[in-house]
This record gives C-alpha cells, structure tokens and sequence, in this order.
C-alpha cells in the first residue's frame, strides 16, 4: 500500500516540478498579482470527477475562476440548521465577497454520483461505507422519481436524463438562498447550467426558456 502511495506522489512531484520550471515561471507576472488577492468573475460548480476539471475544460489561467468541486456537482438548498454547510459557505463567499457575477452549475456525462441517484444501491448503507454519499444524492430523489418510473433505472438514456436534471436540480436549490434571489433580479448575478460530455468533449449550455441543453458555440 505504501508503495502504491509512493507512486502516485512521484507522479505528482513530477508535475509540480514542470509547473516550477515552465508555468510559474512564465507567469510569474501574474502569480505575482494573484499573492495579493483574488478577483474571478464567475464561480462553478462542477463534480469531483477526475476527468472533469474546469480549468482545462475552460483553458483558464489561475483567479480566473472560482471553483468547487464535490459529488455530482450539488448544490443543496438554503437552510440554516445545524451543521456544517461547504458548498452553502463557498457560495457565501464567491456571491457575498468575491461578487461573482456568473454562477455555472456544470454537470457531466458517466456521472457515478447521478448513476448511484438514478439506482438508489446505496441508500441504506452505514456512513463510510456509501451512507455520505447516499445522504448526499438524496437531494436528487425529487426528480430522480419521474425518470425512475418512465425510463428506468438503468441504461445510458436513463443516466444521462439524470444527469440533465441534476444540474436543474442545482439551479432550482441556487435560487433558495436570498443573496443568490436579490442579486439575479437586481441583474448583477446570471446563474448558468451546463453539461460536458466525456465521450466527445462537446460542452452543452441550458437554455431555460425551453429546457433543452444546447451545444455550445
């Protein structure tokens, strides 16, 4: 086990390293600027799938934009109980502080995160061993139903409808959170829902007029 730890820090190490000598470098003008704070003008809220990172997705330099990651990219609604509310304290911060003026909700293709919703296999299940991630896409049970009962639970086209209707899911729960409500009507906030496809790399935009997701140009 440590070995295989060992390898993959190597790997890491070796990556950091090229940034050292190219990247950091390179940009040091700007790294230099970013040691002083941080300004990003859109906030995205993506999954914690290693073959989905919205830098290189966006091709974005570092402040660009401000992330946060987690399972099926999730947005819960707003709720003070106690507890300790990550992605409600991110949002805080990249809407109240930082003053984003895009929020993206970007889901994506072979999500497990949607997969686990759509099959529900790990619901019941002792925390630690798949209950945090039940708890957590249980938030998705609401319009997980209605694709349940027409499409099934299995199936590509079933998983992919989950995944379309986990990123409505997330705009609806943005639009819980007054801060989120008082500066979309003020027109200083634009929420935006978006869709990558692993198999050929297209990023789909939401039209929320119609409901669809449209490639983008």
């Amino acid at each position: 086990m440590t070995h295989i730890h060992e390898t993959a820090l190597d790997g890491l190490l070796e990556g950091y390293r090229r940034f050292r000598d190219n990247d950091w470098v390179s940009e040091r003008e700007r790294w230099s600027a970013l040691k002083d704070g941080q300004a990003p003008k859109t906030m995205v809220i993506a999954c914690s799938d290693s073959r989905v990172d919205p830098a290189q997705i966006f091709d974005v330099d570092p402040g660009q934009i401000f992330v946060v990651r987690n399972v099926a990219a999730m947005v819960p609604p707003f709720e003070t109980t106690p507890g300790l509310h990550g992605v409600s304290a991110a949002l805080e911060f990249a809407v109240q502080f930082l003053k984003v003026s895009e929020v993206m909700v970007m889901g994506h293709g072979m999500c497990g995160g949607c997969q686990a919703a759509l099959t529900q296999d790990l619901h019941g299940n002792e925390p630690g061993q798949g209950g945090f991630v039940a708890d957590w896409i249980g938030l998705l049970d609401e319009v997980r139903d209605p694709i349940a009962e027409s499409m099934g639970t299995t199936g590509r086209d079933a998983e992919k409808a989950m995944e379309l209707a986990a990123v409505k899911a997330s705009l609806k729960n943005l639009r819980t959170f007054p801060c989120v409500q008082q500066k979309e009507e003020r027109g200083s906030l634009t929420l935006r829902g978006a869709y990558f496809a692993i198999s050929d790399g297209v990023l789909h935009l939401l039209d929320e007029a119609t409901g669809d997701f449209v490639p983008a140009s």
